[in-house]
């Protein structure tokens, strides 16, 4: 039942924000409307990027670290198919989440609460929130950590140029 719901989560998310944006959209001003779009199209392509990272990449590594770690020779390492499922699942939605990243700061960005500046300067706080993030995540070893880590660390550099250019054509329509 988890795999079920897991993968119709996965299936459904582009077409659900979708339906939640029709819901939305007609209440936004023309001026709101013109800054979200596009929204749909980058949050699945994010969360199937997300996705896609968690299942070919992190989840073998994390499958394959938790199948070989053995505290002592005499204790066997034995896990069923419910904490597999468990840990693809976590490992896999987490991604997705996680690489909305870009998007969030976009929106807090145009709302006017988060600019460049902001996040230049709690750079280093924001890698030491992604690595606490990594290890709640993934199994303890620091291998997996850090292999969520590098791409969350890429996508907070890549949202400091969202934020950066958001930041820009605000300031430039201001004017």
């Amino acid at each position: 039942i988890t795999s079920s719901f897991a993968v119709g989560i996965i299936a459904a998310f582009p077409y659900a924000f979708w339906e939640i944006w029709r819901f939305i959209s007609p209440g936004l001003y023309i001026k709101e409307r013109k800054i979200a779009r596009g929204a749909v199209f980058y949050v699945s392509l994010l969360f199937l990027i997300g996705v896609l990272f968690g299942y070919l990449i992190l989840t073998p590594l994390s499958v394959n670290f938790l199948a070989n770690y053995q505290i002592d020779p005499s204790i066997l390492n034995e896990f069923d198919i419910v904490s597999y499922v468990s840990t693809v699942t976590t490992l896999v939605l987490a991604c997705g989440l996680l690489f909305q990243l870009p998007m969030v700061v976009y929106f807090l960005t145009k709302a006017g609460l988060l600019t460049p500046d902001i996040m230049r300067s709690y750079r280093k706080h924001g890698i030491v929130v992604i690595f606490l993030l990594g290890a709640m995540l993934t199994p303890p070893d620091p291998f997996s950590q850090i292999l969520i880590a590098i791409p969350l660390i890429g996508l907070y550099q890549f949202s400091i140029t969202v934020s950066s250019r958001t930041f820009k054509k605000i300031s430039r329509d201001l004017d």
